[in-house]
């Protein structure tokens, strides 16, 4: 039987070991029966002995790039220069790290609407990324897209989406066309713990399953659903195991350990990648903060705001790698000023950028030009004269 792990709106498991449990599908007959099979791969923390100081600072680094990130886009949006909705990946910054470092540059990514850290991971710049949530034309989506809505072709970052669950079957969709053009390239599409309980979710897996789908599935684990737990809303509060429903292997995994994510992103791309197979991968990561800026998050306890603080990721590599003797004190306030700069120049590009043209509104609706696309703005005359 599987070992229990904590509620992730508690301590994030310790980090002694890296460890990923799940459940393996090895034939016809494979199925719930085989769900509660334990996988641990062990190393010495931080990112064990096979890690080079040079790829664990690259990935501090990164992680701390993203914190910075989202802490300036909440101190925009207390100064009213993004608007609308803001979700932020304060906290998970080991999981997003550890997934796009297992992705190839020409794979694709579906996300859901806390998207910042992953477009910064999969490489697009800081300034293109503030400059959407600023709503300027310089940004990823030429401004019309927002903070939930970052989308880069080029990158093959696929959209970040708004509805809950609506970037499942699309991704789905988007490994059909992969299969069917004989390509190699892998879709990741993560969401969040509360989309494993709608029916896109089951029908998207299924559909994967049957159909020997080139895609990963990743549940990003926070514990709560905006504000209910996962162990109210979900029978099974352990999401790793509705894989097994589907024969598709799937795997839960520490969210907050940079290379323990890593490790079972890369097993579950490279098994989508050369056996075309479908992976449901689980990542326990909690947020620090409330689902969006607006929420105060007081369904948290006092004891659990404690356990978060030492469940941080950031805080705990930071302190990681100080005791493997890689980065000393003064090298981590170092790293801190230049990334802290960096973010400075984002926001300072975003401010100067120029908003959209009101005529370019609507030149983003359609991929392709449609017969009598109606283009008339709320003040505009019904008819024209």
């Amino acid at each position: 039987m599987a070992e229990t792990t904590r509620s992730a709106t508690k301590a994030a498991p310790a980090r002694t070991t890296r460890r990923a449990r799940g459940t393996k599908a090895s034939g016809p007959t494979a199925g719930a029966a085989e769900n509660g099979a334990a996988r641990a791969v062990d190393g010495a923390a931080p990112g064990g002995p096979a890690e080079s100081a040079e790829t664990l600072v690259a990935y501090y680094r990164q992680m701390l790039l993203i914190r910075r990130f989202e802490e300036r886009a909440a101190r925009a949006y207390t100064e009213a220069k993004i608007g609308g909705y803001c979700h932020l990946n304060l906290g998970e910054e080991a999981t997003v790290v550890g997934l796009m470092a297992a992705l190839r540059p020409t794979d694709y990514l579906f996300t859901n609407y806390r998207e910042h850290g992953y477009a910064l991971a999969k490489g697009i710049s800081a300034e293109r990324v503030m400059a959407e949530l600023y709503g300027r034309s310089t940004g990823v989506s030429k401004g019309w897209g927002g903070s939930m809505h970052l989308f880069d072709a080029e990158a093959r970052l696929l959209g970040g989406y708004g509805i809950v669950g609506g970037q499942v079957p699309l991704a789905a969709g988007a490994a059909l066309a992969v299969s069917y053009k004989g390509g190699d390239e892998v879709v990741m599409c993560h969401m969040g713990d509360g989309t494993t309980a709608i029916g896109a979710f089951h029908e998207s897996l299924n559909i994967a399953g049957l159909w020997d789908l080139p895609v990963v599935f990743v549940v990003i684990n926070n514990g709560l659903g905006m504000g209910t737990t996962v162990e109210h809303s979900a029978a099974e509060p352990e999401l790793y195991r509705r894989g097994a429903a589907y024969r598709m292997e799937s795997v839960r995994v520490d969210g907050t350990d940079v290379v323990a994510v890593r490790d079972a992103a890369r097993a579950a791309v490279e098994r989508a990648r050369a056996e075309s197979k479908p992976y449901l991968l689980e990542t326990v990561s909690p947020r620090l903060k409330g689902h969006s800026v607006v929420d105060p998050a007081r369904y948290r306890s006092k004891e659990e705001k404690e356990a978060l603080k030492a469940a941080d990721p950031l805080a705990r590599m930071a302190l990681e790698l100080e005791e493997a003797g890689i980065l000393s004190h003064d090298d981590r306030d170092r790293l801190d000023a230049e990334v802290t700069a960096a973010i400075d120049a984002a926001a300072a590009f975003a401010d100067e950028s120029p908003a959209p043209e009101v005529s370019t509104l609507f030149d983003y609706t359609y991929a392709t030009p449609v017969p009598g696309e109606l283009r008339r703005l709320p003040a505009d005359p019904v008819f024209s004269s």
